[in-house]
Parts: C-alpha cells; sequence; structure tokens
C-alpha cells in the first residue's frame, strides 16, 4: 500500500498546475502582479515544507488556497492599500503644476492577462477579466483583508460558505457577515463584478485601431471623436487625475505635448482591457518608453477612461515589451 507521504509528495509534483488561478486569487488580494508572484512562490514552499501535513486528508486546491490566503493576510499586515490617483481625492486643473508624486502612497499595478487568466472557453476568461479590471480591484483594496478574502472566494470563485469558513478557521455566520459587510462596502464604489461578458466587439477593434492611428499622428479631430466627454485619466505615479475630455486633451496639447510623435505597440491585455505601450521620441534617436496603456471602454463604443501606467521598467518586461526602438 502507499505511504500517505509518497503520496502527498506525488500530489505536490502538480502545484505548477495551480500557478495561474493562484496568481489571480493573490492579485486581486494584494493588487501588484509582482506581490501575486511572489506570494504563489511563497505558498508552494510553504506547501512543499509541509506536504507530510498533508497526506491527501483535504483537496489539494483547498489545501493550496488555505495557504495563499494566510501568505496574503501576512503580507497586508501593517501596509496602507494600494490604490488609484481617483481613489485620493477630486480631479486636477491640467497644468504641469499639479503633477505631483506622493511618497506615502502605494499605487495599484495591471498585470497582464497570462498570469491569471485560464485557457478556457473564451466566454468563461471574459468572465473571469470581468473580476480582474481595474476598478473592481481597487474597490477590493477597500476592504479589510479578510473581508477582502471571503467575497473573492464567495462572489468570484464561487465557494461556499461552509468551505470559506473552513479554510479561514471561523464559523459559516462569520462568513456570512464578512460577505455582507463586503457587499455594502463595495456597492459605495460603484465597481462591483457584475459577471457580464466584456469581449470586444468588431467595432470596438475598429475603435481602437482608429484611435492608435489618431494617437500616432496627434490628431486632436480624431481623438475627440473617440473619447467620451466625461472620460478620465490618471497618470501613476502621479496622483493628478483628469476629468472631462476637455481636459485630457487639454493636457494632452500643453504639458503633455511631448507625447505628439509617439509610437504604439500592443502587448496582451492588461486586466482583460485594451492596453498599449507608448514609446516617445528619444533626444538620442529612436523611441524610449513613456507609459503602458490601459483604457476602459464606455458602453458608446468610446474611450471613458485611460490610465497611464509610467513605471515602465518593471511594466514594459512582465508585458513582453522592449525597452526601445529604433527609429
Amino acid at each position: 500500500m502507499q505511504s500517505p507521504v509518497i503520496s502527498a509528495q506525488h500530489a505536490f509534483g502538480e502545484l505548477e498546475t495551480y500557478r495561474t488561478e493562484l496568481t489571480a486569487y493573490c492579485y486581486r488580494m494584494l493588487a501588484s502582479p509582482f506581490d501575486a508572484e511572489d506570494a504563489v512562490q511563497d505558498t508552494f514552499v510553504r506547501a512543499w515544507r509541509n506536504r507530510e501535513q498533508f497526506a491527501g486528508r483535504s483537496a489539494m486546491r483547498s489545501w493550496l488556497y488555505r495557504i495563499a490566503t494566510n501568505v496574503c493576510l501576512d503580507m497586508l499586515k501593517g501596509k496602507e492599500r494600494r490604490a488609484r490617483p481617483m481613489d485620493l481625492g477630486p480631479s486636477c486643473e491640467p497644468i504641469e503644476a499639479n503633477l505631483n508624486i506622493p511618497t506615502e502612497i502605494t499605487w495599484l499595478e495591471p498585470v497582464p492577462l497570462h498570469l491569471v487568466a485560464p485557457e478556457r472557453d473564451p466566454a468563461e476568461v471574459a468572465v473571469a477579466n470581468e473580476s480582474i479590471r481595474l476598478a473592481f480591484v481597487a474597490a477590493l483594496q477597500n476592504l479589510p483583508a479578510r473581508q477582502r478574502a471571503v467575497l473573492i472566494l464567495r462572489e468570484v470563485l464561487d465557494w461556499q460558505a461552509s468551505e470559506v469558513a473552513d479554510l479561514l478557521d471561523t464559523s459559516v455566520a462569520s462568513v456570512n457577515s464578512a460577505l455582507q459587510r463586503a457587499r455594502a462596502t463595495l456597492a459605495k464604489s460603484n465597481a462591483e463584478e457584475d459577471g457580464r461578458e466584456h469581449l470586444l466587439s468588431e467595432s470596438d477593434k475598429a475603435m481602437l485601431e482608429r484611435y492608435v492611428t489618431a494617437f500616432e499622428q496627434y490628431d486632436i479631430d480624431a481623438l475627440t471623436s473617440l473619447i467620451k466627454e466625461d472620460a478620465k485619466q490618471s497618470m501613476p505615479p502621479y496622483d493628478m487625475w483628469l476629468s472631462g475630455r476637455d481636459d485630457i486633451l487639454r493636457w494632452w496639447y500643453g504639458p503633455g505635448i511631448g507625447c505628439k510623435g509617439s509610437r504604439i505597440l500592443r502587448p496582451e491585455s492588461a486586466n482583460g482591457m485594451p492596453t498599449f505601450g507608448q514609446y516617445k521620441p528619444s533626444p538620442s534617436g529612436g523611441y524610449d518608453p513613456w507609459a503602458l496603456q490601459v483604457l476602459e471602454l464606455s458602453g458608446d463604443g468610446r474611450i471613458g477612461e485611460f490610465t497611464f501606467f509610467l513605471d515602465t521598467a518593471r511594466l514594459f518586461p512582465l508585458f513582453g515589451l522592449p525597452l526601445h526602438l529604433d527609429a
């Protein structure tokens, strides 16, 4: 008869099959792809070190989620929540004097789709993508860590209350109470995960092609037609954010005029949203990275929100984008 320890070692040989879903879970908890990857690696190390305790007594998936949850809770202790600029205060006038990088803020970071999306039916992938949208992940950060875990496990991953109670070593009543409080907090943010399929239509794809052309040509008339009147723009790590198409274009054609002449590459999606790598003309020739643009489309086929992530030194390699383009 096979010993429990040998059986457990065989099961732990399949750890890698859980990496993608655990990374997605940890990303929703931590709002950083780098922290999520560290958390999953720590989960695997802890699981292997404690494999003799496993011995096949519970499902491998439940065992790993228990460890991953504890890893995330440990990482979140004493840390401020990750945020987006619009979480911190009102929009600003589009002038250079409003550019400020606060040292006390840790920003939410985008995640490439291959790290977190299951390779399944496109409709299932679309539903999964909805729960990693920037606005939804940002809203999750408003929840206390254990409430965050409860809501993700119950609402996103569809675990039973009894399963979550067992994972968190608490009662079903406590899980249900935490879920109710989490739902109430999330409802105030208008960013609840609604399970809709956010697959790009052919008209969306055509519009995004027009956007790339218009941005590279810096065509104000074309850009005006593609941006919603009440669109928003943010540029982490700056805390300034802009509200309204007029202010966005005032910025682009004012302090942001250095973006004129940019080139655009399209990497894989970030957070299930249209994503572009922007390169500005370099004084030494060619083009240097400037921003990872992540766009939110509005229901009328225009762009409703721009997030320009400026930490290109870390994000471009993560998304497979080169750190220089030749002329």
